[in-house]
């Protein structure tokens, strides 16, 4: 390991402190490594309540469902109650249609014996509780400044002028992941040549703590509910992805022809809708790294993997990641090993790659299923979503791997 004195020496350093790396760093403190985080937002900025008033609700256009297993990690984190003390709506059912068709899918978590499917959580809410915990924990966090180069060899440069080494790098640096250029790790990739609009929008009835979602050949579009501080339930997020041609002249359109076409996109599920913020579109692009771990690096998160926003699984997925690196690093501390053994590491990879594939492969599949508009094939698959909607076992047994609840 490098070593200087221009040079802070950790055992671990994690690049990034969003919502993944955050939680890691967190975590692998607490094992009793020495921890540094570098961060390009500041603390102060991280940590404000609010957001300048540019909605009306102000709510973070960036949401994310977080299942029962992601929150568990977030409990032992300590970090959960925290999350809980600002806005979030956990949701009971969650309902699934075809667009084009009769066939849907009624998730239920009384069905499972819980009290929720999983909670909507802005994602600034969650970063803000885990970073409330980092200050009060061990870990050195480099806050406002960004990553200015890194090698195996020469450790971390940033942008200040000041060099971190540590004998593992964690690349939590999202989807564009620097670290993971720098160390010439390549990814499998493509584009879907679609847009995500996402904003947040109130509606005339209740969501009724429902997650709703309708499918077309264009895109899914998502109503996610949320609540305001007076518990107000007609608010909701919306992920719309369509087609790249389609999204723009979604975008382009006026508040009114936009809420028209929400209204009839979503079937008049929630009465008429109103859009309360700016509206954002976001390109999607599936991307997996071929290797999550190389010499004295690992990836989490996006940084290893990005996916259809159609399940809500992102952050569930780079949480996945954190679990199973925190049980590997705790298991090599607990043999004296280097948090760089190769072993180490690849137990990590094997753990995670073959899950988040599988992951990724279900959900390309569900997109090309519902992108395609024959006769034959949707009628398959409207058969398909009622046969499955009767058979509450099975049914059952998918919601729970999704929220985490089977190991």
């Amino acid at each position: 390991m490098i070593s200087n004195a221009d040079t802070r020496s950790f055992d671990i350093v994690v690049v990034g402190g969003g919502m993944i790396g955050s939680a890691l760093a967190l975590g692998l403190s607490r094992q009793g490594w020495q921890v540094g985080l570098v961060e390009g937002a500041s603390r102060d900025a991280l940590l404000e309540a609010r957001e300048p008033a540019s909605m009306v609700e102000d709510f973070e256009p960036r949401v994310s469902a977080i299942s029962m297993a992601s929150q568990r990690l977030l409990e032992e984190l300590g970090a959960w109650s925290g999350v809980t003390e600002s806005r979030h709506c956990g949701y009971r059912e969650m309902i699934v249609w075809d667009g084009d068709g009769t066939g849907r899918i009624h998730f239920d978590a009384a069905e499972l014996h819980a009290r929720a499917l999983g909670t909507i959580v802005e994602n600034r809410n969650i970063v803000r509780a885990l970073f409330r915990e980092l200050l009060a924990s061990e870990v050195t966090l480099f806050d406002g400044v960004r990553v200015r180069s890194w090698s195996r060899t020469e450790g971390v440069e940033l942008e200040d002028g000041s060099r971190l080494a540590a004998r593992l790098m964690i690349g939590a640096d999202g989807a564009n992941s620097r670290l993971r250029q720098w160390a010439g790790m390549p990814t499998r990739e493509w584009d879907y040549d679609q847009q995500a609009i996402v904003c947040t929008v109130r509606t005339a009835q209740s969501h009724r703590y429902t997650a709703w979602q309708r499918f077309s050949p264009r895109g899914p579009l998502a109503f996610l509910p949320l609540l305001n501080e007076s518990l107000d339930d007609r608010f909701c997020s919306i992920v719309w992805s369509q087609d790249t041609p389609e999204a723009r002249r979604l975008m382009a359109l006026g508040d009114d022809d936009f809420q028209g076409e929400l209204e009839r996109a979503i079937e008049g599920e929630l009465g008429s809708v109103s859009v309360i913020s700016r509206r954002f579109a976001f390109p999607l692009r599936q991307r997996h790294a071929k290797d999550y771990v190389a010499d004295g690096l690992a990836l989490v998160g996006d940084a290893a993997h990005t996916i259809h926003p159609l399940a809500g699984q992102g952050a569930n997925l780079g949480y996945g990641d954190v679990r199973a690196l925190l049980d590997e690093m705790k298991r090599a501390k607990s043999l004296d090993l280097a948090p760089d053994d190769e072993l180490v590491l690849a137990r990590y990879q094997r753990r995670r790659k073959g899950e988040n594939l599988t992951m990724m492969a279900a959900m390309e599949g569900f997109k090309q299923l519902f992108a395609r508009d024959e006769l034959p094939l949707r009628w398959l698959r409207n058969a398909g979503m009622r046969w499955l909607d009767r058979l509450g076992p099975v049914k059952n047994r998918i919601a729970a791997e999704a929220m985490g609840l089977v190991d």
